[in-house]
């Protein structure tokens, strides 16, 4: 496995150091997934009937008799394929052989012994690791006997349905003996250190997986210059100086018109699911095309589910150069050279990059005005440049989520603005009678008004810019809940601390 040199004070560690790992391998479309599903009592791996689905390593945790082992789905492996992505699925499958515990080879009962099978299976005999051949797709007590065939590989054999769980039970039983599976059952008694959730979401393409191999130090998910590339959502937890971190790389999200495949429109729900159960999204956006319509979406998507969003700009280094090379070609121009010339400047003009920056974080705030809170990082996740930025980012605004404060605090803030500034013309004066804050993550305000009706939307962004000088908030929404107080309902003496 490949460590970036630039990441000496991270690592990668999940359950795949903790637990002993059982991995899932097989050809395409033989039910992996639906395996893995069954195993982990999960839907994280997408199931449809189009093969070649399951592309990056996907990770998850099965419990059995008081037990606990790693579960890795795999993409179907073809090993003789030299197109970029199945070369990039059976890379990323042998990563997992070099750690497994147990390996399962997955068969198909109904299609019978095939020559890829006979393929894999003599792959795994040479890693030297135990394996055994799950033979998928046993529906009925009757057609165990053509699973017969399989012990030609001379190996354990389970008949299974995996969409059934028929057969599993056997499967995860041996699964216990030839593993020092960990005891689960006094495991919620110990301690469990806060992980922060990081979903990284953008348009196709734009560097998702590149960035997260950044990260987390190792190729975890596979890049390539197809759109597309990742289906599932893959988790990644990462160890950083003592906090840990989880990212979850999700699919590319594009137009409804521009999905197809059964597997594309359900990775979209997938990477919807992901951003969901977050606590930070990082939007990635491509330098070098700029802020487009789609990432407007995304970014709105986002907003909407409450996430504490950072814009990361990526490909940095690309959008230098286009901006140089527009340059060079603008200086060679005719109306150029006599510019030059009146203003006395060299031939080839160098770009100011600090200016460039500048300009261009100036654009995305103009066209993503609704994330006026989000900070900006200008990088480039190929090669490193600006990544560093990144954690301490989300280190702070993962603590700006929580932050709560108290209710005393929040009226004597209260008192202190002038709140007829944000007043529209001819509106019915406003008065905001007591404030406390309701929740966190995000947080969460209850204003006690003499309106009826919801404060418009500019008061309500004049509120929160007040609100924001004054606590900072950073890179997180602020919600709103807004009642009437009645004539005979008075605001409590010194306030009250508790949350509503």
């Amino acid at each position: 496995m490949r460590r970036l040199a630039e990441s000496p004070d991270w690592s990668v560690s999940s359950m795949k150091e903790k637990l002993p790992s059982l991995v899932i391998v097989g050809r395409p479309n033989v039910g992996k997934s639906t395996l893995f599903n069954r195993l982990t009592g999960t839907r994280r791996s997408i199931v449809t009937n189009e093969p070649g689905i399951t592309r990056d390593r996907i990770y998850g945790k099965a419990e059995w008799r008081g037990k606990a082992i790693e579960i890795v789905d795999t993409g179907g492996i073809i090993p003789d394929d030299k197109a970029l992505i199945p070369m990039e699925i059976f890379k990323q499958a042998r990563v997992a052989f070099e750690k497994a515990a147990l390996l399962v080879l997955v068969v198909d009962n109904q299609a019978g012994i095939t020559p890829l099978d006979q393929e894999l299976a003599q792959m795994l005999r040479g890693t030297g690791k135990p394996f055994v051949i799950a033979v998928n797709k046993v529906d009925a007590v009757g057609q165990e006997s053509q699973a017969a065939e399989f012990h030609k590989f001379g190996v354990k054999i389970f008949p299974i349905a995996a969409e059934h769980g028929t057969g599993v039970d056997d499967l995860l039983d041996h699964a216990l003996k030839v593993m020092s599976a960990q005891d689960t059952v006094h495991a919620d008694d110990s301690p469990q250190q806060e992980i922060t959730e990081i979903a990284i979401i953008g348009r196709p393409n734009v560097g998702k997986s590149t960035l997260l191999n950044r990260m987390a130090g190792e190729e975890r998910s596979i890049v390539s210059p197809i759109p597309g590339t990742t289906i599932d959502s893959v988790d990644t937890d990462v160890v950083r100086d003592g906090r840990q971190y989880r990212f979850v790389d999700t699919a590319g999200i594009r137009r409804k018109g521009k999905t197809t495949l059964v597997a594309e429109k359900l990775s979209v729900v997938m990477a919807k699911r992901g951003l969901e159960r977050a606590d930070v999204a990082l939007l990635i956006v491509d330098g070098e095309m700029g802020v487009t319509q789609g990432d407007a979406t995304i970014a709105m998507y986002a907003e909407e589910s409450g996430r504490s969003v950072i814009i990361v700009v990526n490909k940095w280094d690309l959008a230098i150069q286009a901006a140089q090379v527009a340059a060079n070609r603008e200086g060679t121009s005719a109306r150029g050279k006599a510019r030059r010339i009146a203003d006395r400047n060299p031939p080839t003009e160098i770009i100011d990059k600090g200016k460039l920056l500048s300009e261009y974080e100036e654009i995305i705030r103009k066209k993503l005005k609704f994330l006026s809170y989000a900070p900006i990082v200008f990088l480039s996740a190929k090669t490193g440049d600006r990544a560093d930025k990144l954690f301490p980012l989300i280190d702070q605004i993962a603590k700006e989520r929580k932050k709560k404060i108290s209710t005393p605090e929040l009226n004597r803030w209260l008192k202190s603005i002038d709140l007829q500034r944000g007043t529209l013309p001819k509106a019915r004066p406003i008065r905001i009678y007591y404030i406390t804050q309701a929740k966190t993550a995000p947080p969460t305000f209850l204003m006690f008004t003499n309106q009826k009706q919801p404060l418009h939307f500019a008061y309500q962004r004049f509120l929160e810019n007040q609100l924001r000088e004054a606590f900072g908030f950073v890179g997180t929404p602020v919600r709103w809940v807004q009642r009437m107080r009645k004539r005979n309902e008075r605001e409590p003496a010194g306030g009250s601390d508790k949350d509503e």
